[in-house]
């Protein structure tokens, strides 16, 4: 199933072009020039656009502002250092894991080796 992502400017490009190879509809922060705008401002397009948001900052992952349920998804990605082959690997391992769990209105924070789901259930 094809997904629609946000890829935050914090993300390396190969990123984007790994999920369009993948069959997903990705665009970039950049993309659509909203560089330096504030979470608020990135998680209301993505709203607006229902797409899923990759991104590197944490503050995503504050349940009680961004809770599951209320959005379309947010991927955190918490690789071990922030190198392109450590995110891009990371990226993969959640496409992999998205065949078999749906991300839709789902927290997934992902690390190597694991990635915690936080859903609308849990909260």
């Amino acid at each position: 199933m094809p997904f629609r992502f946000k890829l935050d400017e914090n993300l390396p490009t190969a990123i984007k072009k790994i999920l369009v190879e993948d069959g997903h509809d990705a665009l970039t922060v950049l993309d659509q020039k909203l560089g330096g705008q504030d979470d608020p401002t990135v998680y209301a397009v993505c709203n607006t656009e229902n797409r899923m948001l990759v991104t590197l900052d944490l503050d995503f992952a504050d349940i009680r502002q961004y809770a599951p349920g209320t959005h379309a998804g947010i991927w955190i990605l918490r690789p071990a250092t922030q190198s392109i082959d450590n995110c891009v690997a990371l990226v993969r391992g959640a496409l992999m894991l998205s065949m078999t769990e749906s991300p839709v209105t789902a927290l997934w924070i992902i690390e190597p080796g694991k990635i915690r789901v936080r859903t609308s259930h849990e909260t």
